[in-house]
């Protein structure tokens, strides 16, 4: 809902695709699993930010649910991208390519992919856009990591959390955070829409990145409230199960938008104090 207005406030005439038949405006009704074959015409972008969450207990029903509604669906659009006239795809991606734990190795799109499940499921979407690329066009995928946004997600619930006095850092603290602020990650959907220099992966994460330690006590600090307590290794677990507590909230991959940053892109909110006062709306 935010990229879309931000592109058609920019002059863009945006077209929704939805699962389900809308009389709304500009809107199409795609089948992922067999989209009309008209569905793209007169696109010359697609953006595709659909999938199961996924966060959850990583149960082979669960993760089969998350592969299955990106890996399939995105195949397809390849496949009816490469017989329009489409210009560009960017797709969603994630910086979970990387692998659960890659210790404090520095992650630029060049680095070769993890092991894992979610690691498996993110390689294999990026390539479900093969039929494009070989058909010339343009496929970035954008290797999102952890969005800092105040209207929803992941620091809604850190915030509750901590302000509560209860937060802490996750065991030891030292996995790494790879940080976005929505605004910055919009800029760079835009971006990658519009530049033909961005092609490939594409990490989508705030440079100079932190550790989980530091994130914790700069959202403490702006907060203004204690963060003494560590969260107990197997408390994650007891909601995501063993799997996906390693994956999700243990996951350590230091990414760096080294891609972003070879284009001479400038982010809003490099500094993480900054970008969680604005999400936040907290002052100085």
């Amino acid at each position: 809902s935010m990229l879309y207005a931000l592109l058609s406030t920019s002059g863009h005439d945006v077209v929704k695709l939805t699962r389900t038949s809308s009389t709304e405006p500009n809107t199409r009704t795609w089948d992922p699993e067999a989209p009309a074959g008209d569905l793209l015409d007169g696109i010359d972008v697609v953006i595709h930010l659909a999938g199961a969450p996924i966060a959850g207990r990583f149960t082979d029903k669960h993760l089969a649910k998350v592969r299955d509604s990106r890996v399939g669906p995105s195949r397809k659009l390849a496949e009816l991208a490469a017989a329009s006239q489409v210009e560009a795809v960017v797709s969603a991606s994630a910086v979970g390519y990387y692998g659960a734990d890659r210790g404090t190795e520095l992650l630029d799109e060049s680095a070769p992919p993890g092991s894992g499940p979610l690691a498996d499921i993110v390689r294999d979407w990026e390539a479900a856009w093969d039929p494009a690329r070989e058909a010339g066009i343009r496929v970035t995928c954008v290797r999102t990591g952890l969005v800092q946004a105040g209207g929803g997600g992941l620091l809604p619930i850190l915030a509750g959390i901590t302000s509560t006095g209860l937060g802490g850092t996750l065991g030891d603290g030292g996995q790494w955070f790879p940080w976005i602020a929505l605004d910055d990650l919009l800029d760079v959907y835009h971006r990658a829409a519009l530049d033909p220099a961005l092609e490939g992966p594409v990490n989508a994460v705030a440079p100079g990145g932190v550790d989980n330690a530091e994130y914790t006590r700069t959202l403490a600090s702006v907060l203004r409230r204690p963060a003494a307590i560590p969260v107990p290794k197997v408390a994650p677990s007891l909601v995501l199960g063993g799997r996906g507590a390693e994956e999700l909230a243990f996951a350590n991959q230091r990414a760096i938008p080294a891609a972003l940053q070879a284009v001479g892109h400038e982010f809003r909110f490099p500094h993480l104090k900054k970008a969680l006062r604005h999400e936040l709306l907290r002052a100085e």
